[in-house]
């Protein structure tokens, strides 16, 4: 089994105001708010259910309805909510803003919200054979202690890790300090998945990384495709799909699932495993990746793929 850790939350989508009616609130260029289900981890888990790989999620997650949408999402795709702690608080808010190529930006409402309250849980099953960390659950305190202490001991015991940071600056306070913080995971990190714009904004370079502690590196670069570069000196590319982009959201969580679902099916999660890959088989994962992201990206929210729907 997969464990995804970290943050379920609603994403407010904007919608085609075409069609809005007249009258109080209605005007040019606005654009109402549609919910969708959402959060990089919790993605992330959706996806991987999707495509077929045993996988639980580890969060906190609100009673409230959004809360209770949130956990059914999962169930409807085949995720383990056996280690999802409840709580009365509500739902993280992201507001996500939609740019004309279909990137997105997010501002957040997090104040007092039920996944923030994470607690760490007892051991995690002899039969986990990794677990998925990333985004704002590794900033918001207290539960980005808890899910950083989660991290550790998993690593300890010889279970795969990876991590991707998908940096959301607004909320970073001290961006030296959660730099800092960064490069202190990275010891306990197995596989190490970032985008192009995260890697600037954290400094570094992917071989700085792999000398401690990640056994590979892969990089997004949107439409342009992925690299990995593994610790023994290998470095391997592929292309993106060709695709219309609706918008980008959901995208390189869908990426973290198919690397880790690819990985699964090669069994190649351990560090020894990932060195000893080559780059037919690294090409596989990296290209099966990038066709799970086109599929996301072509349609409007987070709806990573099927397994079916990628042959």
């Amino acid at each position: 089994m997969i464990v995804v850790a970290g943050e379920a939350l609603i994403d407010l989508v904007p919608q085609d105001s075409a069609g809005a009616g007249s009258g109080a609130g209605a005007g040019a260029g606005l654009h109402a708010l549609a919910p969708r289900l959402g959060g990089g981890p919790y993605n992330t888990a959706v996806a991987l259910g999707r495509l077929g790989s045993p996988v639980a999620f580890c969060s906190r997650i609100s009673r409230d309805a959004f809360g209770a949408a949130l956990v059914d999402g999962l169930r409807a795709a085949g995720v383990d909510v056996s280690y999802v702690q409840r709580g009365a608080e509500p739902t993280t808010l992201a507001v996500a803003s939609i740019g004309a190529d279909g990137s997105a930006g997010y501002s957040f409402y997090v104040e007092g919200t039920a996944d923030r309250l994470f607690t760490t849980p007892d051991r995690l099953p002899d039969d986990v054979r990794a677990v998925s960390f990333g985004t704002c659950s590794l900033v918001l305190e207290p539960g980005a202690s808890a899910y950083e202490e989660l991290m550790r001991r998993e690593a300890a015991r010889g279970v795969f890790t990876t991590l991707d940071p998908n940096v959301r600056a607004g909320l970073i306070p001290d961006a030296d300090a959660y730099r800092a913080r960064f490069k202190s995971w990275l010891p306990s990190v197995s596989l190490l998945k970032l985008s192009e714009d995260d890697a600037s904004w954290l400094g570094g370079t992917p071989r700085e990384w792999l000398a401690t502690g990640p056994a590979a590196v892969v990089i997004t670069r949107g439409g342009k495709g992925l690299t990995v570069f593994t610790q023994d000196g290998g470095e391997w590319s592929v292309p993106g799909e060709r695709v219309d982009v609706v918008d980008t959201i959901g995208a390189g969580d869908t990426v973290n699932a198919a690397l880790l679902h690819g990985l699964s099916a090669r069994d190649a999660l351990s560090a020894d495993a990932l060195s000893g890959l080559g780059a037919d088989h690294w090409g596989g994962v990296l290209r099966f990746a990038a066709r799970a992201a086109a599929v996301t990206v072509s349609r409007a929210g987070a709806e990573p793929p099927y397994a079916k729907e990628l042959g």
